[in-house]
């Protein structure tokens, strides 16, 4: 199966409490900084719900 990498391209400053938290769960704190979780469901609405924070792409 094959795995995401998620990286942090804007700050969660101005973002909702769920998707400060969403991004938390992600694993991700700073800008800048890429995480790889696996490829399912989750991980896609996940990644989805924070879409113009992070960036994705499968590895």
């Amino acid at each position: 199966m094959a795995n995401l990498k998620i990286t942090l391209v804007k700050s969660t400053n101005k973002a909702t409490k769920v998707q400060a938290a969403t991004v938390a769960a992600l694993g991700l704190k700073k800008i800048g900084q890429s995480v790889e979780k696996a490829d399912n469901s989750a991980m896609r609405g996940m990644v989805k719900r924070v879409a113009h924070l992070v960036t994705c792409e499968e590895v």
